[in-house]
């Protein structure tokens, strides 16, 4: 692993721990074994560091979500979906830094600072948003799901979903136990007509 990347694995790790002002680049640095200069020199500032990280988040996340989507192409519209739904869980559980980041208040304040925060975390949330509606279209075109407005219909989804990830990150629960109920009332979501 390079320097860099060292760098933003541990940043990932100390923001999401700690938050963007809990974060002290004398910490990074000890934990990376970096000068200060070292990571100043891959980074313009703090700021810029955090917007690398976020870049990485988005970047790591997504290519999961296409991993995974690329080998469920056979699949219908509410299984796509429903797989969706249990995929996302299980990366929010292997990949617990980076989704604390997106669940942290400080990421929502830092955009206040500039565009390039707000960049990050919108093409973060859509690309998810897309996964989800990706099943719903499916859904539609195979019948497996009645559904009047897809990108609406995916928004509460992913609301859903990102919601119970967030209490888990909160308050600690079994999210597998939660899992099979998420699913149920999503696959209920999509097949009840209005």
């Amino acid at each position: 692993m390079s320097k860099r990347n060292a760098i933003l694995a541990a940043a990932t790790r100390l923001f999401s721990r700690n938050g963007f002002q809990g974060t002290a680049m004398a910490e990074l640095s000890s934990l990376t074994g970096a000068a200060t200069g070292t990571i100043f020199h891959h980074f313009k500032n703090k700021e810029d560091l955090f917007l690398h990280v976020l870049k990485d988040v988005k970047e790591s996340i997504l290519d999961q979500f296409d991993r995974h989507q690329y080998t469920r192409r056979e699949q219908s519209g509410i299984e796509m979906v429903a797989d969706t739904v249990a995929f996302y869980l299980k990366l929010a559980g292997t990949m617990e830094d980076q989704f604390l980041i997106l669940h942290r208040y400080y990421p929502y304040r830092q955009e206040n600072a500039g565009p390039g925060c707000r960049r990050q975390l919108e093409s973060i949330y859509t690309g998810l948003l897309d996964f989800f509606e990706a099943g719903i279209q499916r859904g539609l075109l195979d019948g497996s799901v009645k559904v009047d407005a897809p990108r609406k219909t995916a928004i509460v989804l992913f609301a859903m979903v990102d919601g119970v990830v967030r209490l888990n990150a909160s308050r600690p629960s079994d999210i597998d136990a939660l899992s099979d109920s998420l699913i149920s009332a999503c696959r209920r979501l999509l097949t009840d007509s209005p």
